[in-house]
This record gives C-alpha cells, sequence and structure tokens, in this order.
C-alpha cells in the first residue's frame, strides 16, 4: 500500500495540527496502522497506534492525552490530532500499516510495520 502523509507545518507551542494519512493501491480498513516520529539526530520512536477496527488505540507516555489516533475506513484515512504541542514534538511524522491484516496486537516497534509513508515535517515553536 502506498501511504501518503500530509498537515505538518509551524505551529507555537500549545497549539494544534491535524495529521493525514492517505493510503492508496489496496485498503488500510484491514491492517493496523501506526503514527512514528524522528526528530533531527534522534532514532525513529513510536507515537501511537490504532487497531484495524479503530476499536483501540495505543500511545507513547509522551504523547498520551494530547494527541489521538483515529481512522475512516471508509475513506482509507487515518488521522492524528494533535493538541498542547510542545517544542520536544518537533520532527518528521510517519504513518505506517501492519504487514498483516486482521493482527489483533498492536505494536510499539517500527519492524512490526511493512508500509510508510514519506513523512510530514511538524515543528513546534517555543
Amino acid at each position: 500500500v502506498q501511504l501518503q502523509a500530509s498537515g505538518g507545518g509551524v505551529v507555537q507551542a500549545g497549539g494544534s495540527l491535524r495529521l493525514s494519512c492517505a493510503g492508496s493501491g489496496r485498503t488500510l480498513s484491514i491492517y493496523n496502522m501506526g503514527w512514528f516520529r524522528q526528530a533531527a539526530g534522534k532514532e525513529r520512536e513510536f507515537v501511537c497506534a490504532i487497531k484495524w477496527m479503530g476499536t483501540s488505540a495505543l500511545y507513547a507516555d509522551s504523547v498520551q492525552g494530547r494527541f489521538t489516533i483515529s481512522r475512516d475506513n471508509a475513506k482509507n484515512m487515518v488521522y492524528l490530532q494533535m493538541n498542547s504541542l510542545k517544542p520536544e514534538d518537533t520532527a518528521v511524522y510517519y504513518c505506517a500499516a501492519g504487514p498483516q491484516p486482521y493482527q489483533a496486537r498492536l505494536s510499539r516497534t517500527a519492524e512490526d510495520y511493512d508500509d510508510w509513508g514519506q513523512g510530514t515535517q511538524v515543528t513546534v515553536s517555543s
């Protein structure tokens, strides 16, 4: 599946952004989806993930309560609503799709995701 992330930009601390991830080539509706981020000079890190049915989600401690992942399977889209942004949220954000359909378990590990979007830059100024 091809993934296209969008919605990044520059925002002041305390502000909000909504990232979108559009899928093409095949349906996303049967795959767990994740968001990861990579800040300059740092390793890629897990942000959040959502079950293929949209019934459960998993968040990194650093974004819990501020970020919300959602999906619209009819539109083949996944979203990341980011509120109360902090300068440490500055990174390139990537969406990713799980390798197998109907996976029961959500993963925080990048190696458990097969398809990746190109990333969208989020910059939070202080």
